[in-house]
């Protein structure tokens, strides 16, 4: 073969990879050094084989030389396939592409149909300089969700469901033989039937009458379908587990580690019901105990593929509103055979310590074992024997609540971050009706369940994560990561913070930027900022999420951490507790990384769906518990600032509404993204995140879940 041809050889095998280039990034200019640095080739190279190529793409008009060297795709019109997503920029909708390529900006006008969520393919624009990519949407190809919940209206024989206009632009139109006996003014989840013309209303039909507005189970369940989360558990799901015996056979206990008879014991929350974990101690010797961390044996009554285990994946958590709970396993099992109930013999997934009086982990044992909790206490029973040093089992707590200061120190230490909130309860009466509201604050007995749990996390990743199978790759596994915080974010959060006087390191060794975040909270403690000051620091970090790419978790300092503690509530658990059976006692080599994280990012998904409905409840029994006090006046801090208005949070309540930015009729004012707050233009009134302000509550509407304060004066 001559050089010629070799030549020829290699410009035709670089020409599909350099069109990739190109349409990966179809606004953007390269010349032969960017193209060759993308090949990963030398200049050298490059300037013999990328040259040529470009001239040859240049004269079949594939690309365009636009000045002299550079070159950019030549776009008549090309098709991209992607998902829509709404939230990237307030009021804007992009297309995110599958090859995860440039967004492209979708006008209003482009949608044609298509929603939030949904995978559509779209016809590319031109490019146009100085303009974003920009499309339109030719087809949907998966729609996110078909099903909506709203308020049905029936007015001179025509139907529609009023949908919250976030879900959906227009109402559903409704035919009278598809109410299914709905009434008007009921709420209702209806399912889009057709709907091709973005200037017609859909066309739908009521599938669930939910029940009257106002109503506290119709609203609950709203509040999940809104989420597109269940709101009853199917039947067949339940016969299914009512099948499954409660008795423990003597072959299965002959199998485990016996654990009967050591001291073992719940601590929950005073209306918990599903008991996960399990603690147990016994003295050794004379500075050495065992410590026991049991988890509930989930994954021995549920098998892979079986129905409940279906719907376990489908739900992927429990979800817990304000006054109810809502669980990804039937009750029977969540709350009665799982469940680590006291002076009951009960089948357990069991990390045991062996650790001495400084809270050293000596050695540790991953196993399966049958226990028998001999006391349930809540967190207020456990805190009271701490602080008395008197009770039943107090010696076991005050050694175990010791030993947890002792890793609790430690892990802050090694750069774990103190992120403490405090979290808003109400008292609710047999109807679900707010009477009043309380903020729970972690104690002593809280951090002593939480230190044990995150241990035997830990162990648990490390155990699985640092075996290899084939040369330096790990076992699959799933794990909790979270990644390191937004420098733009903390770097912002960092300049903001210095009006207050502190300061914060935003660059350098983990622990050192970790280290001087808790420096930061432990300064703020208890200060008029405190609130303000940890709420930013919160925003400035990434979301943890499940996956089996390991990366650590940075919040807690820990380079291995996964989720096994809490099986009843949590799928990923369940596949921490099969991933260890299939290792530990199947001997499996390995296990299939692409169905893994199929169900990582399904779970995070839902975990991120729960957290929204939880937090959609708390705003409706906040508005709710205000909607008596209209025209009353509060005093609260300004919790929230964004281009619309300034969100409030009130002292005694903790309950939170907004200003709406167009009743701050004395000035035009505009919003400061860097410094958290609003200025007028004229006379440069400026109200900050952090800012006591009083307030007047001028409209709590339950139906749209908002509450609406207007200034009353600004201390």
């Amino acid at each position: 073969m001559t050089k010629r041809s070799k030549k020829n050889d290699k410009i035709l095998e670089i020409i599909p990879k350099i069109i990739e280039i190109f349409q990966k990034k179809p606004k953007k200019h390269f010349n032969y050094k960017q193209v060759s640095h993308a090949l990963g080739m030398k200049l050298s190279e490059g300037k013999i084989f990328v040259m040529e190529a470009l001239y040859e793409l240049a004269e079949q008009e594939l690309i365009t030389e636009i000045s002299t060297g550079k070159y950019a795709l030549k776009i008549r019109y090309s098709y991209l396939t992607g998902v829509i997503d709404r939230q990237i920029v307030p009021k804007k909708t992009y297309l995110i592409p599958d090859d995860s390529g440039e967004n492209i900006f979708i006008a209003e006008r482009s949608l044609n149909c298509a929603l939030n969520g949904d995978r559509v393919k779209i016809k590319l624009y031109p490019v146009r300089k100085k303009t974003d990519l920009e499309g339109e949407v030719i087809e949907i190809l998966e729609r996110a969700r078909e099903e909506f919940v709203g308020i049905l209206l029936i007015k001179h024989d025509v139907a529609f469901l009023k949908v919250d206009k976030k879900q959906l632009p227009l109402d559903i139109f409704i035919p009278l033989n598809k109410l299914k006996g709905a009434k008007s003014g009921q709420k209702c989840i209806a399912k889009i039937t057709f709907w091709e013309d973005k200037y017609e209303n859909p066309i739908g039909e009521v599938i669930d009458v939910l029940g009257d507005v106002g109503n506290n189970n119709a609203e609950m369940h709203a509040i999940l379908a809104e989420f597109g989360l269940p709101y009853i558990y199917p039947q067949d799901v339940e016969n299914e587990a009512d099948k499954i015996p409660v008795e423990i056979s003597a072959d299965e206990i002959r199998k485990r580690i016996d654990m009967r008879e050591v001291p073992t014991f719940t601590i929950d929350p005073k209306d918990a019901k599903d008991f996960d974990d399990a603690l147990s101690i016994r003295q050794l010797d004379e500075n050495i105990f065992e410590i026991g961390v049991h988890i509930a044996d989930v994954t021995h009554y549920v098998l892979e593929n079986d129905i409940i285990d279906n719907e376990a994946v489908k739900r992927a958590t429990s979800v817990y509103l304000v006054d109810r709970t809502v669980p990804m396993l039937p009750e029977r099992l969540s709350n009665f055979i799982c469940s680590l109930r006291p002076d009951e013999e009960k089948l357990t997934y069991s990390v045991i310590f062996k650790m001495n009086n400084v809270a050293e982990i000596l050695d540790y044992q991953i196993a399966r074992t049958v226990i028998k909790s001999n006391r349930r206490f809540t967190y207020e029973e456990a805190q009271e024997i701490i602080e008395t040093n008197e009770g039943n089992y107090a010696f076991e707590v005050l050694k175990l609540n010791e030993l947890a200061k002792m890793l609790r120190s430690k892990r802050f230490a090694f750069g774990a971050i103190a992120f403490e909130r405090s979290e808003m309860k109400f008292e609710l009466d047999e109807n679900g009706k707010p009477l009043g509201t309380y903020l729970k604050i972690p104690q002593d007995s809280n951090n002593l369940i939480e230190e044990f749990m995150l241990l035997a996390n830990k162990t648990v990743a490390e155990h699985i994560g640092k075996q290899k199978v084939s040369g330096n790759k790990s076992k699959n596994f799933v794990y909790r990561i979270h990644d390191l915080p937004n420098l733009e974010k903390l770097t912002n959060f960092a300049e903001f913070i210095k009006r207050f006087g502190y300061k914060i390191k935003t660059q350098g060794k983990h622990t050192a930027v970790s280290s001087s975040i808790n420096s930061l909270l432990n300064e703020v403690g208890g200060k008029k900022e405190q609130n303000l000051i940890e709420t930013l620091a919160i925003r400035s970090m990434a979301k943890a999420v499940y996956s089996t790419k390991n990366i650590g978790h940075y919040g807690l300092a820990m380079k291995h951490y996964t989720h096994f503690t809490s099986p009843i509530r949590r799928f990923p658990d369940m596949l921490v507790h099969r991933l260890l059976t299939k290792y530990m006692v199947e001997e499996v080599k390995n296990v299939d990384a692409e169905e893994l994280e199929k169900l990582c990012k399904h779970s995070s998904e839902m975990e991120q769906r729960a957290a929204n409905a939880e937090r959609s409840s708390i705003r409706y029994k906040q508005v709710e518990f205000m909607k008596d006090k209209v025209g009353q006046i509060f005093d609260g801090v300004i919790s929230g600032v964004n281009t619309w208005g300034i969100y409030v949070e009130l002292n005694d309540s903790h309950c939170e509404g907004m200003i709406s930015i167009r009743d701050l009729d004395d000035d035009y004012y505009v919003f400061d993204d860097k410094n958290y707050c609003i200025i007028g233009r004229k006379h440069f009134r400026k109200f900050q995140l952090g800012d006591d302000i009083r307030v007047q509550v001028s409209a709590a509407d339950l139906i749209n879940k908002y509450l609406n304060f207007i200034l009353s004066s600004v201390k």
